[in-house]
C-alpha cells in the first residue's frame, strides 16, 4: 500500500477537471462506449423494419400478403414487447442490479433477431418482432440509469446523449444498409446482422461494465461497492453516498426510504412522473411512426424510392448530431427549456413539410424533424435518468421507457392507418405535429427535481 499510494497522486493531479484520476476517465469512457453500441442496435432494430417494409408490402413470398394497416400492426408488436421489458427493468432493474440485467439483454435481443430473419410467416414474424421488443425495452430502459450512475455532474446530459446518440445512429446504419446491401443478402441478412452483439458486444460488455457503485451502496452493499471504486479508480465520496437506510447513533434503522415504482409515484415525484410518462409518449410516437412510415410517406409526397429511404438517413442524422449539440446546451443551462424547444421545431418543421418541392429544404426539415423526435427523447432519458435519485432511478428511466412505448404502439399503427384511408402526407404529418406540442406543453409542467 505504501508504495501504490505515491505512484497514484501524480494521476490524481494530472487528471482533467471533474476526473480523479485518468483511470477514473477510462473506466466511464469505456461505460460510455458499451451503452453507445448497445444502443446502435436499438437504433438498428427501430429503422430495419421500416427499411425493408416496402421489400415485404410488395413482394408477399417472404413472409404472407401485408396490407398497410397489419404492417403497421407488425410494427407496433415489437413496441408492445419494448413496454413489457421496460417496466419489467424497473421492477427488477433497481433491485438486482445494472450489469446482469444489461448482459443477459444483449443476449436476449440477439437470439429475437436472428429468429426474425429466419421467419416465414407473418405471426411467427410478429412474434420474434415481441421477443426482440423485450430484451431493447430493458436496453433503452437501463441505459440511461447506467450512464447516470458513472457520468460526472458536469458532463451527465452530454454523455447520456452520447450514449442515447446510437439509437439514431444505428438507424443510419440500418437505411444505408438497406440501400447498399439488400439485394445482396435480402432483407434476412439484414436481420441477421442486428443478431450479432452476442458474438462482439456481449464479451466487451462483460469486461468493461462493471455493476454500479451508487447501486450497490443504495443496497447496503458498501464494502462492494468500495471494492469496485478501488479497482476503477472511482472516487468514493461521490459513488458510495446514496444509501437508502438512515440508522441512528446506535446503528438502529430510522427510516428506510422508499425505492423503485413506489418512490416514483410517492408524492414527492407523482407530478413529475406523470409529465415525463407523457413527454416521452409523444416524443416516441412521432419517433417510431416516422421511422416506420417515413419513406412510404415521402413516396406519396412524390419522393423516388432511394430518396424515400435517405429521408430516413436525414431523419437519424439530424437526431444524433442535433442530440449532441442539445445536450451540451443543456448540461449549462438544463434539459427543461432544451427539450420545449426542439419539440416546437419538430412541429414547425412538420407543419411546414408537405409544402417544400426544393430537396435541400425538405432534407434540412426532415433532419430537424430528427432532432425534434429522436433527439428529443434522448434528452428527455437524460432528464429523467438524473431527475431521480439512485434508489429509484432505474424505475423513472422504466416508466419513461415503458409508457412511452405506448406511444411506440400508436405511432406505426396510427401511420397505417393513414395510408390504408388514403390520405396525404400532409395528414400523417400534422398527427405528429400536434404530439411533439403537446410534448412541449408537458415538458413545462415538470416541477423542480426534488430527491426527497
Amino acid at each position: 500500500m505504501s508504495v501504490k499510494a505515491p505512484a497514484a497522486l501524480p494521476r490524481m493531479t494530472t487528471a482533467a477537471p471533474g476526473w480523479k484520476s485518468n483511470q477514473h476517465k477510462m473506466s466511464v469512457l469505456g461505460v460510455v462506449a458499451v451503452m453507445f453500441l448497445t444502443m446502435v442496435f436499438d437504433g438498428y432494430d427501430i429503422v430495419i423494419y421500416g427499411a425493408v417494409l416496402p421489400t415485404l408490402l410488395a413482394e408477399p413470398h417472404h413472409i404472407g400478403h401485408l396490407a398497410p394497416a397489419v404492417a403497421g400492426t407488425l410494427g407496433s408488436y415489437t413496441m408492445i414487447g419494448i413496454l413489457f421489458g421496460a417496466l419489467g427493468a424497473g421492477a427488477i432493474g433497481d433491485r438486482i442490479g445494472r450489469r446482469k440485467m444489461m448482459l443477459a439483454a444483449l443476449a436476449w435481443f440477439s437470439v429475437g433477431m436472428a429468429m426474425s430473419a429466419f421467419s416465414t410467416s407473418i405471426a411467427f414474424f410478429g412474434a420474434t418482432r415481441f421477443f426482440t421488443g423485450l430484451a431493447l425495452g430493458v436496453i433503452t430502459a437501463g441505459g440511461g440509469a447506467v450512464i447516470a450512475e458513472f457520468a460526472p455532474a458536469h458532463r451527465k446530459n452530454m454523455f447520456n446523449a452520447i450514449g442515447y446518440a446510437g439509437i439514431p445512429f444505428g438507424g443510419v446504419i440500418a437505411s444505408f444498409s438497406a440501400l447498399w446491401f439488400e439485394d445482396a443478402i435480402s432483407w434476412r441478412g439484414l436481420f441477421l446482422i442486428g443478431a450479432s452483439p452476442i458474438l462482439i458486444l456481449l464479451p466487451l460488455a462483460w469486461f468493461l461494465l462493471p455493476e454500479s457503485p451508487r447501486w450497490l451502496t443504495a443496497m447496503g452493499r458498501t464494502d462492494r461497492a468500495r471494492e469496485i471504486c478501488r479497482k476503477y479508480d472511482f472516487p468514493e465520496e461521490q459513488f458510495t453516498r446514496d444509501e437508502i437506510v438512515k440508522l441512528d447513533h446506535d446503528g438502529a434503522v430510522v427510516k428506510k426510504q422508499k425505492i423503485g415504482l413506489a418512490a416514483i409515484f410517492s408524492r414527492h415525484f407523482l407530478l413529475g412522473t406523470l409529465m415525463i410518462g407523457l413527454m416521452s409518449f409523444m416524443a416516441i410516437m412521432a419517433t417510431y411512426g416516422l421511422n416506420t412510415w417515413l419513406p412510404q410517406i415521402m413516396q406519396i409526397n412524390g419522393m423516388s424510392s432511394d430518396g424515400s429511404l435517405y429521408s430516413l438517413v436525414a431523419l437519424n442524422a439530424g437526431a444524433a448530431l442535433g442530440a449532441l449539440a442539445a445536450a451540451k446546451i443543456a448540461d449549462v443551462i438544463g434539459p427543461k427549456p432544451v427539450i420545449i424547444t426542439t419539440f416546437l421545431i419538430a412541429s414547425a418543421c412538420m407543419f411546414a413539410m408537405p409544402y417544400l418541392t426544393a430537396a435541400p429544404l425538405m432534407y434540412t426539415a426532415i433532419a430537424l424533424t430528427g432532432l425534434g423526435v429522436t433527439g428529443t427523447q434522448i434528452l428527455v432519458y437524460g432528464m429523467t435518468s438524473n431527475y431521480y435519485p439512485t434508489r429509484a432511478r432505474q424505475a423513472g428511466m422504466s416508466w419513461a421507457a415503458g409508457f412511452g412505448r405506448l406511444g411506440g404502439i400508436a405511432g406505426p399503427a396510427m401511420g397505417g392507418f393513414i395510408i390504408a384511408l388514403g390520405l396525404g402526407a400532409s395528414d400523417a404529418f400534422l398527427v405528429f405535429a400536434v404530439a411533439t406540442v403537446i410534448g412541449a406543453v408537458a415538458t413545462a409542467f415538470v416541477p423542480p427535481r426534488d430527491n426527497k
